[in-house]
């Protein structure tokens, strides 16, 4: 049914159900899975190292979003799955769809949050996403 599968996740637990979700439907029909985390590019300068034991220093330098990416890699991977993922700089929306459309995916996974009350009206990633999406989206519900 489905070959390849893009899941959006941020570090809330709304978005962790969004990957729980994706990794299902990856295992049943054995797609492919990529996770993607969209990320605004920081032009601050990385905290100094001088002094810092070689062990820390890594620490220092891992992007959040690597950190997190490699978080919700090893759960795919406890699930006998082998995710590919994406670090991506941009809005989340934007990012989702734009890696969508360059792995030739025919689904995306988002969970629903942001499309009760105010965001709903303002927009919201899944709204976004179902609008500029050029292939299927499934909106987990992430309320309960």
């Amino acid at each position: 049914m489905f070959k390849t599968i893009v899941v959006g996740a941020d570090d809330s637990p709304t978005a962790a159900q969004a990957v729980g979700a994706a990794m299902e439907l990856a295992k049943t029909c054995g797609a492919e899975l990529h996770i993607v985390t969209a990320y605004k590019p920081e032009r601050a300068r990385p905290p100094s190292q001088e002094g810092l034991p070689e062990e820390l220093r890594y620490s220092l330098t891992l992007h959040p979003a690597d950190r997190l990416l490699e978080q919700l890699a090893g759960m795919a991977r406890a699930s006998s799955l082998q995710p590919i993922v994406h670090a991506a700089a941009g809005e989340a929306a934007e990012a989702l769809t734009r890696i969508a459309l360059q792995e030739n995916a025919d689904l995306i996974v988002v969970g629903n949050k942001g499309m009760k009350g105010a965001r709903r009206v303002l927009g919201s990633v899944p709204n976004d996403v179902a609008h500029q999406a050029s292939c299927s989206v499934l909106i987990v519900d992430t309320t309960s």
